[in-house]
């Protein structure tokens, strides 16, 4: 892609200058514009290929961002300006604090009202800074501002931050940017943060008390094998009574012994295995086969292939109503998903419109589709794609919530039935020695009765 090298001014009268990478000069000079940068010489200085990533930008240090964005002049007088002992207090703080999924959703909700309210990207951006209490989101998103400021998009600053944005938000605001309807995503994006974040409450809430059940059941169950029946035995064998535990419970203590005794071995077994199924998910064919099960998994397959799937229409949709043509949406749309299975049944779809096939075999026959989605956007090729995909999304929405809903009722039974199991053992093998300990018929059997 051609690199120029620009200077523009700002409203304030500011000059700022700086060397971007961008399709052509008109369309360089077009986002200039739209950022309230009125260009002064755009000049083409080389064409070279993708850049490649640099490192993370600090986030602490806005100095230096600054600096690194070749945006300094923008704030003039800042490296200048004194910092209270105050502004030293807070950024010593600031080192410390964590920028959660909370942070963003209220980040994107502001600059969404802004944008419907027709504020540009850099007034919303400088509004939004101003009112942010966490000084490391307010430094990552002066970060941002500086790359606007200089004529990137959004999404390219976003993406040195990949661990604060999830991938699939960076790519919303990516097709948004790059489809001319950055409000639009933001709205979705916002939706995606809310039903991500209650979904995982949802879910957390019904693991976590049977977990600890489970690891309290498991706790007790070892400590009365190690302390207690040791006892129990010690005592039926010093008053001469005949009396024994019963089998499963010497069995479960003969087992317990020799995990203590042989732990390495299990160990070493289980870090094996692990070691193995880890390197061959990073293998091209071990993650696919991976992300292929995750769609095919019994409880979660179902639900995840639909959000991938309805997350790619409501992409497309975008791109469509945009004015791309059917092979576009679908490449810039395939970012929203990281799925290499949904990922190859898009590029399949992609070549299928370059030899003159039909786009939405490759999803019929994946045997992912239900018959009523893919049934709905061949009538939407033979109507109005668009109006279409629009009832595809409403209906795939319902088909959602259901299996939300199926998940939920499905799931603490399956807890419940796990922490049951591990009840009932600890019942056998520990407490009902205890129970015959204490109704006494052992003492009967030792004086020869």
């Amino acid at each position: 892609m051609p690199e120029y090298l620009y200077r523009a001014v700002t409203k304030q009268g500011q000059v700022v200058k700086n060397k971007v990478e961008d399709a052509s000069k008109n369309t360089l000079i077009k986002r200039l514009k739209n950022n309230d940068l009125l260009p002064i010489e755009v000049v083409q200085v080389s064409y070279q290929g993708r850049r490649a990533k640099v490192n993370k930008k600090n986030i602490i240090d806005i100095d230096e961002i600054m600096n690194t964005a070749n945006s300094a002049n923008v704030f003039q007088g800042r490296a200048t300006s004194k910092q209270t002992a105050r502004e030293k207090l807070n950024l010593a703080l600031s080192a410390g604090q964590r920028i959660t999924t909370r942070d963003i959703i209220i980040f994107t909700q502001n600059f969404y009202l802004l944008k419907k309210a027709n504020f540009n990207n850099i007034h919303a951006l400088s509004t939004i800074i101003n009112s942010t209490e966490n000084l490391s989101f307010r430094g990552v998103l002066e970060d941002i501002l500086a790359g606007v400021e200089s004529g990137d998009y959004m999404y390219t600053t976003m993406e040195y931050y990949s661990n604060i944005f999830p991938y699939i938000y960076i790519n919303m605001i990516k097709v948004g940017e790059l489809s001319g309807s950055l409000t639009t995503s933001l709205e979705q994006a916002v939706r995606y943060l809310e039903d991500t974040t209650g979904r995982n409450r949802k879910i957390k809430s019904i693991l976590i008390p049977n977990l600890i059940q489970f690891i309290g059941i498991l706790v007790l169950l070892l400590v009365g094998t190690i302390f207690v029946l040791p006892q129990i035995q010690n005592v039926f064998t010093q008053v001469g009574s005949s009396a024994t535990l019963q089998p499963i419970t010497l069995w479960f203590m003969d087992f317990v012994d020799n995990l203590g005794r042989f732990w390495y071995i299990p160990v070493g077994i289980i870090a094996i295995i692990v070691a193995s199924i880890v390197g061959y998910i990073n293998t091209p064919k071990g993650k696919y086969n991976w992300h292929y099960f995750k769609y095919r998994a019994p409880i979660f397959g179902r639900l995840i292939f639909a959000i991938d799937f309805s997350r790619l229409m409501r992409a497309m949709l975008l791109n469509l109503q945009n004015g791309m043509r059917i092979q576009d949406a679908l490449d810039v749309s395939k970012s929203v998903v990281n799925n290499y299975v949904m990922l190859s049944i898009i590029e399949t779809s992609i070549n299928n419109i370059i030899v003159g096939a039909s786009w939405i075999e490759p999803f019929e026959s994946s045997g992912l589709c239900s018959a009523m989605e893919t049934e709905m956007l061949k009538i939407g090729m033979q109507t109005d794609l668009s109006e279409m995909m629009e009832k595809l999304l409403d209906y795939m929405d319902v088909d959602i919530n259901n299996s939300l809903q199926k998940i939920m009722k499905v799931l603490p039974e399956i807890s419940y039935a796990i922490v049951g199991i591990l009840l009932i053992f600890l019942v056998v093998v520990v407490l009902v020695p205890c129970i015959q300990l204490y109704t006494g018929n052992w003492l009967f059997d030792a004086m020869g009765y």
